[in-house]
């Protein structure tokens, strides 16, 4: 009888490369063992080999007998150990095992040299069929089908009635500002703790960003030092769901309304996340994401506004395609942009779009099986879960006590795994620190974090190596 772990990884020879990429996945060691009908072994297939058939010409309803190499490495039962071991090397990394009727009973494989990613993306849905439709209908540019759609889905699961795709983050939130009037003169409050983009869309429109401190507790800007930084000069507030963690919108926007101030929801961190049972980019006058490669949801590169303005919506559309009128070809309107996606990404973003709450929950069990295995390291401390607030994992974020921070990142490189520090405290570097109004938490938090490997399909074996690595540390 074939154990579960080794019959999750097997396929059939009749099978397609796309049935075989999802039982890759599935499997999460990166190969398939392809077998006949009487469950004999007659190859192995790797996420490189399925690379090199599509670059070939070959599609992914190409049957796997069709391009599969009948010439393959594997091992018997009674094979000497040190032998196996031999056969390992940069191109094998995997050798199943058969028993006397060649069927895979077990597997070896040697990844302690194999780089541990700190996130990939996972496109073992539609995202390939979905790519292909969009470049046989020639429509490759930013008009399409798939352009349409995927702002239709992406504004209805975050409840908003419009959605605005763009190039990238950064253009979602600079063309927000610019659709709200944002210009010189004003300013805007923006988080310290937070990546460089949101302030230099603030920068880019011209207006001047006010950095505050975040709250300790939860890494999200601090109502209270918004409320201090206000000024006859501020126009706008723009609250970070930073790592996942929804921002206290309820504060936030009892401020905005108190002071007549727009809000600007930075959501390129927290697809999904809610705050009162309410998604993130959902309560602001505009919400923007991102959906660049490492983001829950990816469309290689790209970004998208969401809005219930109708007024807002438009403009931004106009902006967006070079201030284009929306009804007379070439005639403009407005001084815009070039922030248009393209229909290929949004076929991607479809795709991703469809699997997102699988996604999430797969982030989200991850987090759970680290703190499993990270349970004994008392100076290791998970980011928190907001009261009333619906965080998601975007990374794993943790925290590091007793300034051990950059010996850890060290003995992890040294383990081939891959981390990321958390941002810099803005107004700690040069070029923002005319801007800072506030930092001390932001700078604690700055110093101590640490985001771990995040992605779908790391295994039991991967997450000892980086438990181990931190316990040498």
């Amino acid at each position: 009888m074939v154990a579960p772990e080794i019959k999750k990884c097997l396929i059939s020879r009749g099978a397609s490369i796309y049935e075989a990429m999802r039982v890759i996945e599935k499997g999460a060691i990166g190969v398939a063992f392809v077998v006949d009908s009487n469950n004999k072994l007659c190859g192995v297939i790797s996420d490189g080999d399925i690379r090199r058939v599509l670059l070939a010409g070959h599609h992914m309803r190409s049957k796997i007998n069709q391009v599969i190499n009948k010439k393959f490495i594997y091992a018997k039962q009674n094979d000497d150990y040190s032998e196996i071991i031999n056969k390992l090397h940069d191109y094998i990394k995997i050798i199943p095992i058969v028993d006397k009727n060649k069927q895979v009973v077990d597997f070896i494989g040697c990844d302690k040299n194999a780089r541990i990613p700190v996130a990939s993306p996972s496109l073992m849905g539609n995202e390939y069929s979905y790519l292909t439709d969009a470049f046989l209908s020639t429509w490759i540019s930013s008009t399409g089908q798939y352009i349409t759609r995927f702002e239709r889905e992406f504004s209805e699961f975050c409840n908003r009635k419009h959605g605005v795709a763009v190039s990238n983050g950064t253009a979602a939130l600079h063309l927000a500002l610019v659709a709200l009037g944002i210009g010189p003169g004003d300013e805007v409050i923006v988080p310290d703790f937070t990546f460089a983009a949101s302030a230099n869309a603030v920068l880019h429109s011209g207006a001047k960003p006010v950095l505050v401190d975040v709250n300790l507790e939860y890494w999200t800007i601090d109502p209270s030092e918004v409320e201090k930084a206000i000024t006859p000069r501020t126009k706008a507030i723009m609250p970070v769901h930073i790592y996942g963690q929804p921002c206290d919108m309820n504060a936030i926007m009892k401020i905005a309304k108190k002071h007549r101030l727009f809000v600007v929801e930075d959501c390129a961190e927290a697809h999904g996340a809610e705050f009162n049972g309410k998604k993130v980019g959902s309560f602001g006058d505009v919400g923007c994401f991102s959906f660049f490669a490492n983001k829950v949801i990816t469309t290689g590169e790209g970004g998208m506004c969401v809005t219930n303005s109708e007024k807002l919506n438009r403009k931004m559309r106009i902006l967006r395609d070079h201030g284009m009128s929306l009804s007379k070809k070439y005639w403009h309107e407005e001084v815009g942009f070039n922030y248009r996606m393209t229909n290929m990404q949004a076929a991607v973003g479809c795709a991703q779009l469809e699997r997102i709450d699988e996604n999430l929950k797969r982030r989200r069990n991850l987090e759970d099986r680290y703190k499993g295995a990270l349970s004994e390291f008392d100076f290791v401390k998970f980011q928190k879960n907001r009261p009333g607030g619906k965080r998601i994992t975007w990374l794993v974020s943790v925290l590091v006590a007793g300034n051990r921070r950059e010996k850890l990142l060290g003995q992890l490189a040294n383990q081939k795994i891959d981390t990321r520090p958390f941002f810099y405290s803005l107004g700690k570097m040069p070029i923002y620190k005319k801007y800072l109004f506030s930092n001390k938490n932001s700078m604690d938090i700055s110093a101590a974090g640490i985001n771990l490997p995040t992605q779908n399909n790391l295994n039991d074996k991967e997450l000892g190596r980086i438990s181990n690595a931190i316990k040498e540390s």
